[in-house]
């Protein structure tokens, strides 16, 4: 784990060890793995009106309730899985969004008749990560132009929570746009990292 001495964005807010460890490790790293991708967004539209720490802690619950975010054993899922994911305590207990993800599910697999998911997340940003420059936390936006066409495409294909501000989390969370402010230490790590990427096609 980083020293707690490193400088952060702000918006960690508490000293928590699983946030810290998830934004020196994940936040602002460019995903070029389609599942790795889907689950993330799917994360995300959970997230909705609760805080990202809460579904960090519950991450692992997610994964094995949800068969590893597999979308072709996800989207068999039946009335019967419902009733056993609200039942499950360790994961966000809410019917919307547990059905929204199955249908999430089926879109991915539409999509992935055609192009790999990672593809098709990336060519919002044409393959190549926006590289912010903000100074305060309170200058990042919480949706841009390109969050609402990242929005309307995943709604077209048949997604479900994934709203202009879900989908600018997801762009930042997964390196498509990096927003870690200029003094945070990862933020020179990041911009490489984004800069060096490529996107498999299939």
């Amino acid at each position: 784990m980083a020293p707690q001495s490193l400088q952060r964005c702000p918006w960690l807010g508490i000293e928590d060890p699983i946030y810290a460890q998830y934004h020196d490790t994940e936040w602002g790293v460019p995903l070029i793995d389609s599942r790795a991708l889907f689950e993330k967004i799917v994360l995300e539209s959970f997230q909705s009106g609760l805080s990202w720490l809460t579904i960090l802690r519950k991450r692992e619950n997610f994964r094995h309730a949800f068969d590893g975010f597999k979308p072709d054993r996800m989207a068999r899922f039946e009335q019967r899985d419902i009733t056993r994911l609200m039942d499950n305590a360790g994961i966000v207990r809410n019917r919307a969004k547990i059905e929204a993800a199955i249908e999430n599910a089926k879109a991915y697999l539409e999509i992935s008749k055609t192009q790999s998911f990672a593809s098709f997340i990336w060519s919002m940003v044409e393959t190549c990560p926006l590289q912010n420059t903000r100074v305060h936390v309170s200058d990042a936006p919480s949706q841009t132009e390109a969050s609402k066409n990242l929005s309307r495409r995943l709604k077209a294909t048949g997604f479900r929570f994934v709203g202009p501000t879900t989908a600018y989390a997801f762009m930042q969370s997964s390196g498509l746009v990096n927003d870690h402010i200029v003094s945070c230490h990862r933020y020179q790590p990041c911009q490489a990292l984004q800069m060096a990427m490529r996107v498999p096609r299939r």
